[in-house]
């Protein structure tokens, strides 16, 4: 009982914890600016010489921007929340042993964040069917999907008028609403969200053409990035893999087998989708001894990290180094025949997570029962859900 307690104290305090987290974060991202306390912080770390170096930001964060955090916050919360309760209730319906959510709160004062890593449930007994598994596995991402989809349906249908962004960028209201002429001409360091077709269709489709932002704004309006997100973490969630509820889905409608005979073949794609465009052979063609080694050097880093991610789930270290290999040199010549092509680096990270450590393949079950057609449907529904909320670039920096 004592253990339960203390458990349910630690869920409630990462959970409001995450809530400060990722209002705070909201606000940075609405208002593209930090807190007032944290640049005082730095001012005190680095010392008042340094401190006057250092390039003020236009506009200080304080609690009046922290409230208008929760216009993020609530609507991005209230997504992984319903998901994660998908999986909770219908794990409950099966009789398995699971716990509450886990929120884990990131936030990092000094750059923009999202204000959480996520949430999880942990389920505390083995799963022993597919059926269970699917059943589990697919109803967090469809909730979550139908969540988002409300989200952004009302983001897009309540859009404020035009002059709201000078709110955000007062800066702007000089130039009256046709800012976009003056202020893009040197766009470094602006941020746009990088389409996926659910994204597109409600921009297209949805939206008041007139009270549309620019796509460098669309990050300051707190419901459409909060839905957003959603939309790419649901698509994250069902990559096809390990332990992703995609790869629960998978798994659960192919079984054991096949699944683990597709499921390396599936990591490649996306290892060869993320990496791509991170090195070109012209970008060794420098005229600098020093540039070209250290380009080298960067480059072995990479094959190294790859052969990290495949060592598990490779038979053999020689078989990961060559998979590794083939690889990069793969990429190597899509990109001197499609130099405009290019992945997604920030999602290295992931791809080390579900290499080295959830590993992509799953575990087995004792009732390899198959799925009933009803089942089949919804779990196809799950991949093309998948492919309407998948975005390639989340984030795209203008340079």
């Amino acid at each position: 009982m004592q253990s339960n307690t203390r458990t349910y104290i630690i869920q409630a305090a990462l959970f409001i914890l995450t809530i400060i987290t990722t209002t705070m974060a909201g606000a940075e991202w609405m208002f593209n600016s930090i807190f007032g306390f944290v640049y005082d912080f730095l001012y005190f770390m680095i010392g008042e010489k340094e401190a006057k170096a250092m390039p003020a930001p236009t506009r200080m964060l304080g609690w009046a921007e922290f409230v208008q955090g929760f216009h993020f916050s609530i609507p991005f919360l209230l997504i992984l929340t319903i998901h994660e309760f998908g999986h909770y209730f219908v794990a409950k319906a099966h009789k398995v042993k699971v716990t509450l959510p886990f929120y884990i709160p990131l936030w990092f004062g000094i750059s923009q964040s999202i204000g959480t890593l996520g949430a999880f449930i942990r389920i505390k007994e083995a799963v022993r069917s597919r059926v269970k598994f699917f059943d589990i596995g697919i109803a967090g991402p469809l909730a979550g999907f139908v969540a988002a989809l409300v989200v952004l349906w009302y983001g897009f249908t309540h859009l404020p008028p035009p002059d709201y962004i000078f709110k955000i960028h007062p800066e702007y209201e000089r130039f009256g609403l046709n800012y976009p002429q003056f202020v893009y001409e040197n766009p470094t360091g602006n941020v746009m969200l990088g389409d996926n077709i659910l994204f597109w269709l409600f921009k297209t489709y949805v939206a008041d053409p007139a009270r549309l932002p620019h796509a460098y704004e669309l990050i300051h309006y707190p419901y459409l990035f909060a839905g957003y997100l959603a939309l790419f973490f649901t698509s994250l969630n069902l990559i096809p893999i390990g332990q992703l509820d995609g790869g629960h889905i998978l798994y659960a409608m192919l079984g054991k087998k096949r699944f683990n005979a597709i499921a390396p073949f599936l990591f490649g794609i996306l290892v060869f989708y993320v990496g791509l465009g991170a090195f070109r052979t012209e970008s060794f063609a420098t005229g600098s001894d020093a540039i070209f080694y250290e380009r080298l050097l960067y480059l072995a880093i990479y094959i190294y990290f790859l052969y990290v991610c495949f060592k598990r789930a490779c038979d053999n270290p020689s078989t990961a180094l060559m998979v590794s290999l083939l690889i990069v040199v793969g990429q190597f010549a899509l990109s001197y025949v499609r130099p405009d092509l290019e992945g997604s680096v920030n999602l290295l990270p992931f791809v080390l997570i579900l290499g080295r450590f959830l590993g992509i393949r799953h575990p087995e079950t004792e009732d390899e029962t198959p799925l009933n057609k009803g089942r089949i449907v919804l779990g196809i529904i799950a991949f093309v859900i998948f492919v309407l909320s998948f975005s390639p670039t989340p984030l795209i920096v203008i340079e």
